[in-house]
């Protein structure tokens, strides 16, 4: 510590707090040490050490009175404690949860650890709000076929269909969803994931066969995922991306009315291929419905089954706003729907 912090000060940066992460309990004797020798206060050494989940982290910082150090710091008046209440209870229902939800992630990025991992920590949060343990299971889209995905899905309470780009691992997803659509299983489809829904939708009930996103397939007959016209002309990847937070309009009645409780909610987007509208009737006559939209370009935002218990598509990424003490409420809908389809 002493060493890395006299490279800083080489650099002109002289720390002001000191956070070391440790495995075990640190003396008084080796902190004042610390202080000592790296020129910094007593009480701003703060220890962080292992903890079972990352969530107990600010608690352990707290009890150091790390917020108080931080808060004098930059000259601002140290208040009450807060209490933290909701992030109490939180951990508490983690602690008391004991039954499981069995949840199997389909994505073509599994082998990389954080690949989805605000994805899993979504579902996670949404698991406690509904008093039940994550039990995340990771299949690789690109080893799941119809072949296979009824053998290797069937003891899962809800599947989640991933977002990314491209081609490969695509055949899987749609096995993946099919078998969760003709089985009748809680599913959730998250930008691409909402458009593999279409796709396979588009095939294998409506009989357009050859179906597909121009992502995939630029010559595809039935275009019912495709750039925008206006979009077609920019030929930036980056530029013709729909980026950040856009409001959308919900259908009451819809799943996605009742997660959320409100017509009106936003989201935040990261894509660039849509929903092609022009076949919004010929889907909607075959069950699958659009239910929510966007209400400056009428851009489709979220498509579900009504005739099944839960099998919802968003076009959006709910995960990056979903918290612990404010879940995103479309992760702790489809929780609801998985544990109540194990019952």
């Amino acid at each position: 510590t002493q060493h890395s912090v006299k490279q800083l000060q080489e650099l002109g940066i002289q720390p002001d707090v000191l956070v070391l992460r440790t495995e075990h309990e640190l003396s008084a004797n080796l902190l004042s040490k610390v202080a000592l020798f790296c020129n910094v206060a007593q009480d701003a050494v703060i220890q962080s050490i292992d903890v079972p989940t990352i969530y107990e982290v600010p608690l352990v910082l707290q009890r150091q009175k790390m917020d108080e150090v931080i808060l004098r710091k930059v000259g601002l008046e140290v208040g009450p404690t807060p209490e933290m209440k909701p992030w109490h209870q939180f951990l508490q229902r983690k602690v008391d949860a004991t039954e499981t939800v069995r949840i199997g992630l389909v994505g073509k990025y599994v082998e990389l650890q954080d690949a989805y991992k605000s994805i899993d920590e979504s579902l996670l949060q949404a698991a406690i709000y509904n008093d039940r343990k994550l039990d995340l299971h990771l299949f690789h889209s690109e080893k799941l076929n119809d072949g296979n995905a009824a053998e290797l899905l069937k003891d899962m309470d809800g599947i989640l269909i991933a977002p990314g780009f491209g081609l490969r691992g695509i055949e899987g997803k749609f096995a993946a969803l099919k078998y969760a659509r003709e089985n009748d299983v809680p599913c959730l489809g998250i930008c691409l994931g909402m458009q593999c829904m279409v796709i396979e939708f588009a095939r294998n009930v409506m009989g357009l066969a050859e179906a597909n996103s121009t992502e995939m397939e630029p010559n595809t007959p039935y275009k019912v995922i495709d750039l925008m016209e206006e979009q077609k002309n920019v030929t930036n990847m980056g530029g013709s991306m729909r980026l950040g937070a856009y409001d959308c309009i919900l259908k009451k009645g819809s799943k996605a009315y009742e997660a959320y409780g409100q017509t009106h909610i936003q989201e935040r987007h990261r894509h660039r291929f849509e929903f092609n509208s022009e076949y919004r009737d010929k889907f909607e006559a075959a069950g699958m419905m659009c239910v929510g939209e966007n209400p400056e370009s009428n851009l489709v935002e979220v498509v579900e089954i009504p005739a099944l218990k839960w099998f919802v598509g968003v076009q959006f990424h709910p995960e990056y706003n979903s918290t612990v003490v404010n879940p995103n409420p479309l992760f702790v809908s489809f929780i609801k729907a998985a544990v109540e389809n194990k019952k």
